[in-house]
């Protein structure tokens, strides 16, 4: 398995929000966290990015333990975050937000930069569009697409989503859907993390329900999608 997380608990402060979670995300896969707000989807993600300390448990990358390294050792290894509420920076241009998605690269601004770049431009046409506008002067589907335009410059193994389609217009939501599908068919697996469930088990390979800092169900996610209690739950009784 390419990244594997084994009886994993974080706090805030005193109060436990993930109480001993364990899965695995194999190369290649798209694997998605579901779950209702506040069942520790987020913190999870932050987690394995880094942007919050391990209490106890493992996070291993590659077959190297991870769980006590820094965020940006991470980011240099290949796993990147595009955060919920998308964190670009408003007052950048998109090309230099960009930039900054690529800042622990040491091949900056030559031929593999420039491969990356295009890739990004070709996945988002509507940013080499709009390359010169402030990043804040955007819509939040464009700023979307520019917060996982951003992690990609970094070369992610495994890209970690973090509610990608939050806030978004019913045909936006599609939009991203399909780019995040094409990312992984090109070959960078994702962990993605979704209010929106229906969509993110239709893309899934495997999903791990969530509820109040645990894993309370597994399976691939095509059968999730057609599960019951998981209807029943997340999907509106569909």
């Amino acid at each position: 398995m390419l990244l594997e997380v084994n009886d994993l608990h974080v706090f805030y402060g005193r109060i436990e929000a993930i109480k001993g979670i364990s899965f695995n995300v194999g190369e290649g896969e798209i694997v998605t966290l579901i779950g209702a707000n506040g069942a520790g989807k987020s913190t999870t993600l932050k987690t394995v990015s880094g942007l919050r300390p391990v209490a106890k448990g493992t996070i291993t990358f590659d077959g190297q333990d991870i769980t006590k390294m820094p965020a940006h050792k991470r980011t240099e290894l290949g796993i990147c975050q595009a955060p919920e509420g998308r964190g670009i920076f408003p007052g950048m241009s998109v090309l230099e937000n960009l930039d900054m998605g690529c800042w622990t690269r040491k091949d900056r601004k030559s031929a593999a930069y420039k491969s990356d770049l295009e890739r990004v431009f070709e996945l988002f046409p509507r940013l080499a569009e709009r390359k010169s506008q402030a990043g804040g002067s955007m819509s939040g589907g464009e700023q979307q697409m520019l917060t996982i335009g951003r992690a990609l410059m970094s070369r992610p193994r495994v890209l970690l989503l973090d509610e990608p389609s939050m806030g978004l217009a019913p045909m936006l939501i599609t939009q991203i859907f399909d780019i995040i599908t094409e990312i992984n068919r090109q070959g960078t697996t994702v962990l993605l993390v979704e209010q929106n469930a229906a969509q993110a088990l239709r893309r899934a390979h495997r999903a791990y329900v969530l509820e109040t800092g645990l894993v309370v169900k597994t399976d691939e996610a095509s059968k999730l999608l057609t599960d019951p209690a998981v209807q029943a739950a997340y999907l509106g009784g569909a």
